[in-house]
C-alpha cells in the first residue's frame, strides 16, 4: 500500500452532557452542517425522556445504545466464485456507530410530530428492549447465527 491509513479525527465532547456518544449522535442527526439545530433536537428529546420516565436521560440513552449495539454481523466474502456471508465480531467503535445510525434512521421514520419526539420515543423503546432499532439488531444477530457454518472463512 502506498498511502497511509487515514487517522481518526478526535471528537469533542457534547457541551451540555460532556459525553462523546451524545456528540456522535449529534453528527448523525445533523443535516446541512446545522449542528446547533441537531443539538436542540437531542436536548429536547432528552427533556422529553426526563419528563416521561423521571430518570436521568443520559442513563436511558446509554442503556438504549447498549441494547441496540450488535455483537455479530455478516460480511460478504468471495471464495472461489461463491460469495459467502461470513459472521464476524463487531469492533467497539463500529458497534456504537451502527447503534446510533439505526436509532437515528428508525426514529426519523416514526410517526410522532417533531424529530425530538420521534428520537425520544425511539430511545425509550430501545432502552426497554423493544422498537425497530432493537429488531434490526436481532435480525443482524439472526443472520450471523444462520451463517455460522461459514465462520471458518474469517480473515
Amino acid at each position: 500500500m502506498r498511502k497511509r491509513r487515514a487517522e481518526k479525527r478526535r471528537l469533542m465532547p457534547d457541551p451540555k452532557y460532556k459525553d462523546l456518544v451524545v456528540s456522535q449522535l449529534t453528527n448523525y442527526i445533523m443535516q446541512e452542517g446545522k449542528k446547533n439545530t441537531a443539538r436542540k433536537i437531542i436536548y429536547d428529546a432528552f427533556d422529553i425522556i426526563a419528563a416521561r420516565s423521571k430518570q436521568d436521560p443520559l442513563e436511558i440513552f446509554k442503556k438504549a445504545v447498549s441494547n441496540v449495539a450488535p455483537v455479530l454481523e455478516v460480511r460478504s466474502r468471495r471464495v472461489g466464485g461463491a460469495t459467502y456471508q461470513v459472521p464476524v465480531e463487531v469492533r467497539e467503535t463500529r458497534r456504537i456507530a451502527l447503534a446510533l445510525r439505526w436509532i437515528n434512521n428508525f426514529a426519523s421514520s416514526r410517526r410522532e410530530k417533531s424529530m425530538a419526539g420521534k428520537l425520544a420515543a425511539e430511545i425509550m423503546s430501545a432502552a426497554n428492549n423493544e422498537g425497530a432499532s432493537v429488531k434490526k439488531r436481532e435480525d443482524t444477530h439472526r443472520m450471523a447465527e444462520a451463517n455460522k457454518a461459514f465462520a471458518h472463512f474469517k480473515w
